[in-house]
């Protein structure tokens, strides 16, 4: 399996459970809100995109087609991180959080291996920035979190045959293809191509 498959799938395991908490309710010149304010739809400048040659263009359209079909699953990995920090911390036996982990493995790689085996080399190395992007820890650091060291520098070495590095950041002020992709991202997010709370689930 791809190192970076791991991680989306650990991510990916954990079913929400939430509670629905009443909200108060506001009475504002007779009328009933549930909020005591108004949103406002946020407004997104950006500056117009520019091509040196036909070839910057098409290598933006690579971009941009591969970034938008792995944000989704960076997203709901970082949505279902904190979901997973409070499953494993209600665990008290290192025993028992082993065998849980192992459990939403084997589950994850029946509903979700095939799918993530599609993506490509570049496909994965844009997922890993995005999953830095997202959880603000690279994908190396949450393995090492959530597993253990040693098992972060197992697939860190196994991801270096796949020319793929789980320490990879994202860094949008730094570095032009991270700069490239956030322009993508803020766009689609203001056209509704995509949503920040966009989930991509498989029933």
């Amino acid at each position: 399996m791809h190192t970076y498959i791991y991680i989306v799938l650990f991510f990916l395991s954990c079913v929400v459970y939430g509670q629905q908490q009443q909200q108060p309710i506001y009475i504002v010149e007779g009328d009933t809100l549930v909020n005591p304010y108004v949103d406002l739809t946020e407004v997104v400048v950006l500056p117009e995109l520019k091509f040196n040659s036909y070839k910057d263009y098409l290598t933006f359209q690579r971009l941009k087609r591969r970034t938008l079909k792995v944000y989704p699953y960076a997203k709901l990995a970082s949505e279902r991180l904190m979901v997973l920090n409070e499953r494993l911390a209600k665990i008290k036996r290192k025993r028992a959080k082993k065998q849980y982990t192992r459990r939403i493995e084997k589950f994850l790689e029946q509903e979700f291996e095939a799918e993530l085996r599609k993506l490509t080399r570049a496909e994965g190395r844009i997922l890993l920035k995005l999953i830095h992007r997202e959880t603000g820890q690279t994908t190396h650091d949450l393995i090492k979190k959530l597993r253990s060291g040693w098992r972060a520098f197992i697939y860190q070495t196994t991801a270096k045959f796949f020319d793929l590095d789980l320490k990879i950041t994202y860094n949008p002020t730094g570095v032009e293809q991270d700069k490239q992709i956030e322009g993508i991202l803020l766009r689609t997010f203001a056209d509704g191509t995509l949503h920040t709370t966009e989930k991509k689930n498989k029933k």
